[in-house]
């Protein structure tokens, strides 16, 4: 029997007063007129342990069914009619339940085929109602994911079941009222008939324990309102668009302090399980350290390897006669179109070379876009495409000392991800040929949820790349990325991206806090963070805190959490000045 997690054993009786998404309603065959408050996705309370077990596999088949309000669209995806981009996708998803833990059978990217959306389901909950009538009832969390892209749009299902009435499954109400997309922001609802086939589900038992390790293992967790000795509201006073703020929090003294999780109506129901977009912190999470982890593997002269030898299609353009490892995950190739800060990135060719999904012409159009400008190792030009042939270097490399099967992504999940106990959904990656037996992309396409994010910092920030007694990560090259936040000191590492202000170095970004530019901390030091499209923030300060913040209208502003996080644990040694 699997051991009981906390909060599981709902203690109510089910005498809810429950007015929204009631019995009637998910039996309606009536198109509901918008989304509900997001609440009444949630277990309620004085719900009741269920009595009865949702174990098979639910099919919707929404159609052209629903409604959709456009809220931003840049690039009028949805502005010209009807289109595939307002409607859920087909959905045959497989459950399992473990007391009142409803647990998916496949937690982590799901790829439909669909021309808009695939999917990510994430564990949910069942309970008892009395006002259901002898039904259970079920939720659980829903994020679509652009197809080829990294914008999570999150949401809510919910229904009701029985194996003795017939029929034996409720309609499904859904919506979709939260994103992390800078580009892209709608609400989506409806509700759509269902099919529920009882069954048994091979290895439940193995899912069953999988999840209740994964909660077991999760890191504790508080409100940020209850970071003692701070002003917390401070840490997202300079953002003009607060209500763009998907969530943050800070890991602090063992204790990841988070906040809720806003939706247009109201509050998510699945706070702790909603999923977060990487783009580029990607590069950072997932090309920089499977770079620091082939170094710990293999010896850090697999920072000097060159990238032609590993991805013959380096002929296809530039000269990568003399590039590196490490030149690439600095962004210094020496093949770009621009100096310009961010020119390459926001270039027509950057955007083709993202668009692309297939392997083939994805990887020439990363080399034959980009000619030849400098030596490489000499000038600093950001640029996505460069963590994508990284990324295939690294998988080139890895295949000649472990086999044509190995898998970058798959290494660094085994060896680092699954120790650290990130979450299932967080287990897989955007590959090419919208596939998932395609290339890793590298440059951005992991999923997040809060937990996750506090122990990658844990991991770099305070166990220095140490997961249970066991190195994954090379340490000299770690402590190049990380020196500042114990030496109070502009490293030589990397190169410079914004003049006295900013370093980029092995896929991490660097902030240089200058005792003129912060006098508050008495002293000068270096902020290495990860930063992601949109306003995705991830920071490690010196103290060994770490913030987090994913937005999505461009603001990036960090200083005021860094400014009260000092005061639990100051950045600056005592009697230390510069």
């Amino acid at each position: 029997m699997v051991a009981a997690q906390p909060g599981d054993n709902l203690q109510g009786d089910g005498k809810v007063a429950r007015s929204i998404l009631t019995y009637n309603d998910l039996f309606s065959k009536a198109s509901p007129s918008g989304p509900v408050d997001d609440s009444a996705f949630a277990v309620p309370q004085n719900a009741a342990m269920p009595t009865q077990v949702f174990e098979g596999r639910l099919d919707l088949t929404p159609g052209k069914g629903g409604g959709f309000k456009t809220v931003r669209d840049d690039f009028a995806y949805t502005l010209l009619g009807d289109s595939q981009w307002k409607h859920l996708p087909d959905l045959s998803l497989q459950f399992v339940q473990n007391r009142s833990q409803l647990i998916p059978e496949r937690q982590g990217l799901v790829i439909t085929g669909n021309p808009s959306w695939n999917y990510i389901v994430g564990p949910g909950r069942v309970w008892r109602e009395d006002g259901d009538k002898g039904y259970m009832r079920a939720s659980f969390p829903l994020a679509l994911v652009e197809r080829n892209q990294n914008c999570v749009h999150n949401g809510s299902m919910t229904f009701l079941f029985s194996a003795s009435a017939t029929p034996n499954i409720s309609r499904v109400r859904y919506q979709i009222t939260q994103e992390t997309c800078l580009y892209l922001k709608f609400d989506m609802w409806g509700q759509a008939a269902a099919k529920y086939t009882p069954s048994e589900i091979p290895d439940a038992a193995k899912l069953k324990e999988a999840h209740a390790e994964e909660l077991a293992n999760r890191l504790p967790v508080k409100p940020i309102s209850e970071l003692p000795g701070v002003d917390w509201t401070a840490f997202t006073n300079a953002y003009k668009s607060p209500k763009d703020i998907t969530v943050y929090g800070a890991y602090v003294n063992g204790v990841n302090y988070v906040s809720n999780c806003r939706t247009r109506h109201g509050y998510y129901a699945f706070c702790e399980n909603m999923r977060l977009p990487s783009f580029s912190t990607a590069k950072s999470a997932f090309s920089g350290l499977a770079l620091l982890h082939l170094g710990q593997l293999y010896g850090s002269d697999v920072y000097s390897y060159l990238v032609k030898d590993y991805v013959p299609e380096f002929a296809d353009g530039g000269d990568w006669s003399k590039v590196t490892f490490g030149n690439t995950s600095d962004m210094s190739t020496g093949n770009y179109l621009t100096s310009l800060f961010f020119g390459d990135e926001y270039s027509p060719q950057e955007s083709l070379f993202q668009r692309t999904e297939d392997y083939a012409p994805k990887i020439a159009d990363a080399f034959s876009l980009f000619p030849h400008r400098s030596a490489p190792g000499s000038v600093w030009v950001y640029q996505t495409h460069a963590s994508f042939i990284l990324t295939q270097a690294m998988n080139g490399y890895l295949r000649s000392r472990a086999g044509e099967a190995a898998d970058i992504f798959n290494k660094l999940r085994d060896d680092v991800f699954v120790p650290l106990h990130i979450s299932q959904g967080g287990l897989t990656t955007l590959r090419t040929d919208d596939s998932p037996t395609g290339h890793p992309i590298g440059s951005y396409g992991l999923f997040f949820i809060a937990d996750d994010v506090a122990k990658i910092g844990k991991l770099l920030n305070n166990d220095r790349g140490v997961v249970a007694g066991t190195r994954v990560l090379e340490p000299g090259r770690l402590q190049e990325i990380l020196s500042g936040s114990r030496t109070l000191q502009v490293p030589d590492y990397g190169l410079v991206a914004v003049r006295n202000t900013m370093r980029y170095h092995s896929e991490f970004w660097g902030k240089n806090m200058t005792a003129a530019e912060f006098p508050q901390y008495g002293c000068s030091f270096y902020v290495p963070f990860m930063s992601g499209y949109g306003g995705i923030s991830i920071v490690f300060l010196p103290d060994g805190a770490t913030f987090y913040l994913f937005s999505d209208n461009n603001e990036f502003e960090w200083y005021g959490a860094a400014n009260e996080l000092n005061k639990v644990r100051p950045v600056c040694p005592a009697g230390y000045a510069r």
